[in-house]
């Protein structure tokens, strides 16, 4: 306990989280796609919408050894059948999965899915994929992603579709990298228990990609915090110095999902246009972020145009679309008149 508050102060003194631990679990050490079949009882859970978990198997294509597994439907807009046709799944492990399997170290992931059977969704759920790739280049206290080409398997062995999928890191695997636990907090998270730095590149950041969707200190009415936030802190029960890690980013105009509006209470015209919310007491931050961003734009871009299966003409209006949030912060006071001038 002593250890992590000494690692957390001195990382607070610098301004950033504390850097990645160098443990890994082996499904998010790489980037490479892999192939996977998810066989079960998908046609029915996609008609019915229920979350009742239901059993099933996953495999990786090559391996020849099922692992078994249960499928429970998740998401509150996804999940909808007038918004996605395919839902979204959680995938949990029944049994330990062996210790030369991808998979080795995993208990519960979430698995992003493609939402509608068009062609152009495979595009909407790619451009989400690499919004999380391009935020693993700012910082180690983000999510990280693994990218799936899926054979769906329905009942009595029946193949539906192959389409890209990708799952997200579990949160604890993030605390553990980051040498932090996950936060338990309260409803209403103070300004001054948010680390600063990491305050301001999560408001930065979902800026530049225009994401509406958040909350880093409060949770949807009745719920516990946060909004599409996700907390760690530098040991359990400490408040001050939590780290937001944002995910969800399909209702952002970087990836302008058709059923993607921005919140009423901003009065915005489209999901395309920004407002910074940041916290003003956190400009100073932001200034230092905003260099940080410029710096690794290259590595950043390279994380957008890499994602395989993404079409050129997706990527050039992706990197137009960033280009004009890197016009407004191309200095500081440029960032001032165009981007803190709304902050909170």
């Amino acid at each position: 306990m002593i250890r992590k508050l000494l690692l957390w102060l001195a990382a607070l003194a610098a301004g950033s989280p504390v850097a990645a631990a160098a443990g890994e679990t082996p499904l998010f050490s790489s980037s490479d796609v892999i192939h996977i079949a998810i066989s079960g009882p998908i046609t029915s859970m996609a008609r019915s919408r229920s979350k009742e978990p239901r059993p099933g198997t996953l495999t990786v294509v090559g391996s020849g050894q099922p692992l078994p597994v249960t499928l429970e439907l998740r998401s509150t807009t996804r999940i909808a059948p007038d918004v996605c046709q395919f839902p979204p799944f959680k995938v949990k492990f029944t049994s330990r999965p062996p210790d030369q399997s991808v998979f080795a170290g995993q208990k519960s992931l979430k698995l992003v899915t493609h939402c509608r059977n068009a062609d152009s969704f495979q595009q909407y759920e790619l451009l989400e994929y690499a919004t999380y790739r391009m935020l693993n280049v700012l910082s180690p206290a983000s999510f990280r992603v693994r990218l799936a080409n899926i054979d769906y398997v329905d009942d009595g062995g029946k193949p539906l579709m192959t389409r890209y999928g990708f799952f997200i890191e579990d949160l604890g695997d993030v605390a553990k990298r980051n040498a932090m636990q996950q936060g338990k907090l309260p409803e209403l998270i103070p300004i001054n228990s948010l680390n600063p730095r990491s305050a301001a590149l999560y408001a930065l950041f979902q800026d530049m990609i225009a994401n509406h969707d958040w909350s880093m200190r409060a949770g949807p009415k009745g719920k516990v915090c946060c909004h599409n936030a996700e907390m760690i802190t530098p040991a359990r029960g400490v408040a001050a110095g939590a780290v937001p890690i944002p995910y969800d980013f399909d209702f952002s105009g970087l990836v302008n999902a058709p059923y993607a509006t921005p919140p009423d209470q901003l009065h915005l015209s489209s999901v395309r246009e920004r407002q910074y919310r940041g916290y003003c007491i956190h400009n100073g931050e932001a200034y230092a972020v905003a260099a940080q961003m410029r710096a690794l734009k290259p590595q950043m871009f390279a994380a957008l145009s890499s994602t395989p299966g993404l079409e050129p003409r997706t990527i050039q209006r992706a990197t137009d679309f960033l280009d004009g949030f890197f016009d407004q912060i191309a200095s500081n006071d440029t960032m001032q008149a165009k981007v803190l001038k709304t902050c909170l």
